[in-house]
């Protein structure tokens, strides 16, 4: 019979890990988390990306909701601020107009919409943040007033010149029987993602796109298409539907489907 030990003695004669085989160990796990931590970051990335597909998507329903109700699209912008325009102008957005379409009737009741956005009054409402203006991907920032990661087109500069050739304009309506290129040739709203006006109640949030999409030589000063996605940007058309365009599409091709009556012709394949 084999005598029995100790239990201390016992217990030094369990195996244990060296120290060469822990830092083994631990170097195989630092590897299989490198190798995993790509693709865990790929599908968050998705997740967002489908979320901000989503608010766009919404705020399209919105839009036509407000057609169906005003036979018109909001007001691109009341009373801008021009050069030579007095402060006292109200400057509102066509997203503070787009509230009631959004669930979001008792915010749009506590706007005074008759006084400046930026008027004292107004101070509380214009600061709450709604979730369907911001991007998941997008860097959140502190703002005076509630951010939004998305701008309505005023124009283009590809293929005209003319700047006033989009759909959400200053002091002016669109109806879609004025949007003659097609409503689902045009876009209406589109990721404007760290641009300089990117308050949902300021009526400096429609823009005018001179350049491709996250062009690296467009300035920093001024609001254009823009994500943080990878290799592209989320934009919505006038007729609802929703669309990933890359940064490598033709800045011509990009102008053509900003313009609401530019008469176009723009082949599905090339975007």
């Amino acid at each position: 019979m084999r005598p029995s030990l100790p239990g201390c003695a016992r217990l030094r004669l369990r195996p244990a890990f060296t120290l060469v085989e822990l830092l083994v160990v631990i170097a195989i796990i630092g590897i299989l988390v490198s190798l995993l931590l790509p693709a865990v970051q790929a599908v968050r990335e998705a997740a967002r990306k489908a979320s901000c597909q989503n608010n766009l998507k919404q705020i399209g329903i919105a839009l036509h909701n407000f057609h169906d109700a005003h036979h018109r699209l909001p007001i691109g912008c009341v009373e801008w601020r021009g050069p030579g325009k007095p402060n006292t102008h109200r400057q509102f957005a066509w997203s503070a107009y787009l509230l009631p379409y959004l669930e979001q009737q008792n915010l749009f009741n506590a706007i005074d919409f008759s006084l400046p956005f930026d008027a004292p009054e107004n101070a509380q409402p214009a600061a709450v943040r709604v979730s369907v203006f911001e991007c998941p991907t997008a860097d959140k920032r502190e703002l005076i007033r509630g951010q939004t990661d998305y701008g309505g087109l005023f124009g283009e500069r590809m293929v005209t010149r003319q700047a006033d050739d989009g759909v959400f304009l200053y002091g002016q309506e669109i109806a879609f029987e004025d949007i003659r290129d097609g409503l689902s040739q045009t876009i209406a709203v589109a990721e404007d993602v760290g641009g300089p006006d990117s308050e949902w109640i300021n009526g400096k949030n429609v823009f005018v796109q001179s350049g491709g999409i996250n062009d690296p030589n467009a300035w920093i000063g001024d609001n254009e298409i823009r994500s943080r996605h990878p290799s592209g940007a989320m934009v919505l058309f006038v007729d609802g539907h929703v669309a990933f365009l890359g940064d490598s599409v033709d800045p011509k091709v990009l102008g053509g489907l900003i313009t609401r009556d530019g008469r176009e012709v723009v082949p599905e394949n090339a975007y």
